[in-house]
């Protein structure tokens, strides 16, 4: 990355593995799972869950394992575990369609409840999502934990599902589900990134069934007047490209 930009966000690897760096002044750790944390806020961030893809796939006759819901709260305990975060804050389309809480059955329901126990545990609304948080709220036999928000201050950052083109000052922000793909010793691998020039962060996609956006689609490179660093997940390290170095 350029010097004026490795000056804005002041990256170093975190002992975890990922990029401890810096958005709009607030401390932030790009973690290998997909997931941010804000040592400062005590608080776990993790967008596009996607819950029960599978079972709306299914619905209509594509039938893909049954299994991603599952997996991604299994992931997302895994993160609760390392972290004891005091607040959880999922950010949109954390459910695939409006019948997702419907499908799920009462076995990962009661994970969510269990994971939100003692904590502040806040769903920011998404374009997938919405009638699903609404529908959940409303009804007493398969009521979230929780409480629902559209956007979310927090100290320095501002919270958002879907990416602004005049961002607040410090968005973090998902939706976009941002891929990138790099070459090295003549082979190539794509995978889920963060996105960030230090006035704005674009998180991965967290959840299981989840493809990719191309980085250097201009649905993502439109939203950054200079090029950004990408952050990409790796099996045990998130790993810092340059721009100009992805393939």
């Amino acid at each position: 990355m350029n010097a004026a930009l490795r000056a804005t966000l002041s990256p170093f690897r975190h002992p975890c593995g990922g990029l401890k760096l810096t958005v709009n002044g607030e401390a932030c750790v790009l973690r290998c799972s997909g997931a941010l944390w804000l040592p400062t806020h005590q608080t776990l961030i993790a967008s596009d869950l996607h819950l029960e893809k599978g079972s709306a796939f299914a619905a209509r006759g594509q039938m893909l394992p049954p299994y991603d819901s599952p997996a991604t709260l299994a992931r997302l305990e895994a993160e609760i575990e390392a972290l004891d975060p005091r607040t959880v804050v999922l950010l949109g389309d954390s459910f695939h369609d409006s019948k997702a809480v419907s499908r799920m059955d009462g076995a990962q329901l009661t994970r969510l409840e269990t994971l939100a126990a003692g904590r502040d545990w806040i769903w920011l609304e998404g374009n997938h999502d919405l009638d699903a948080l609404a529908g959940a709220l409303a009804n007493p036999f398969k009521r979230l934990p929780g409480r629902v928000v559209e956007t979310l201050a927090l100290g320095g950052l501002f919270l958002i599902h879907e990416p602004q083109v005049e961002p607040a000052p410090g968005e973090v922000a998902g939706h976009l589900h941002p891929a990138a793909r790099v070459a090295a010793y003549g082979r190539g691998v794509r995978r889920p990134c963060f996105v960030t020039d230090g006035r704005r962060l674009i998180l991965p996609a967290f959840g299981a069934f989840t493809g990719g956006l191309d980085v250097r689609d201009p649905a993502i490179t439109g939203l950054f007047p200079v090029p950004p660093l990408t952050a990409l997940l790796g099996r045990d390290k998130v790993h810092a490209v340059a721009f100009d170095r992805l393939s």
